[in-house]
């Protein structure tokens, strides 16, 4: 269980003008939950994501990952609960350039000292996460040579590498067409059923909350709406590549 209590950060560009982007907040993510945040631009969604992740450190309130206070940690320990718990996404596909899409995706298993596998195992489970998101013949194509919406599925294998608790997405389709946007949020889905992993998504697209089991609305740093929604349907069959 990952939870936010009382959580508020507070960014101070000057001494007269802080900036409150996440207000006294609280928010508890329990397995095999698909949640869904919306907001405004400044509503403080992908801070709260953040300081989810461990990216960004409360100014006040404990951020909790299976009971651990995660700013109680030390450095190490916090890299390890980060690589081998969180599967973090970003706005932008985070690919290393000079790497194929094969290579990518193994990244976060051959960084980990934590993971005892030999070097086939891990490319073994990277090739079977290709497939997975349905990009198993661009095994060495370059972050150059794939589509936006490509790059972003090997994005998703890589975060899925070291069989994390939670996946984490900021805006993951934000820079996507309507058709691949609709692909990227099946696959999502696909996944969350398929494995029951948390999925946490942060999304401006308020018509996107009808993938999710849960939908959280922020506004002002605080949480103004959170509730529970039927189990979603795919949008349209997952083969579609």
């Amino acid at each position: 269980m990952l939870e936010l209590q009382n959580v508020s950060k507070i960014y101070a560009p000057s001494k007269d003008n802080p900036v409150s982007a996440v207000r006294d907040s609280s928010l508890t993510i329990s397995p095999a939950e698909f949640i869904i945040i919306t907001g405004r631009s400044g509503s403080g969604k992908t801070t709260l994501l953040n300081l989810a992740a461990g990216l960004t450190r409360p100014t006040s309130g404990t951020v909790l990952h299976d009971g651990q206070n995660l700013w109680g940690l030390s450095d190490l320990q916090q890299s390890r609960l980060r690589n081998q718990k969180i599967g973090f996404i970003f706005q932008f596909p985070s690919l290393l350039p000079a790497l194929n899409a094969l290579d990518n995706v193994a990244l976060p298993t051959i960084f980990s000292k934590q993971v005892n596998q030999s070097k086939e195992a891990v490319y073994e489970r990277a090739f079977g996460l290709l497939h997975t998101v349905g990009l198993e013949n661009k095994l060495k194509a370059l972050p150059r040579q794939l589509s936006a919406g490509q790059q972003q599925r090997v994005v998703i294998a890589r975060a899925l590498m070291n069989n994390p608790h939670y996946l984490l997405a900021d805006e993951p389709t934000s820079n996507l067409d309507e058709k691949t946007e609709l692909e990227i949020m099946d696959l999502f889905q696909e996944i969350f059923q398929r494995t029951g992993i948390s999925v946490v998504m942060v999304t401006h697209t308020s018509q996107l909350v009808r993938f999710g089991t849960r939908a959280i609305e922020m506004a002002d740093g605080k949480i103004i709406s959170d509730r529970l929604q039927n189990t979603p349907t795919h949008s349209h069959p997952i083969s579609e590549k």
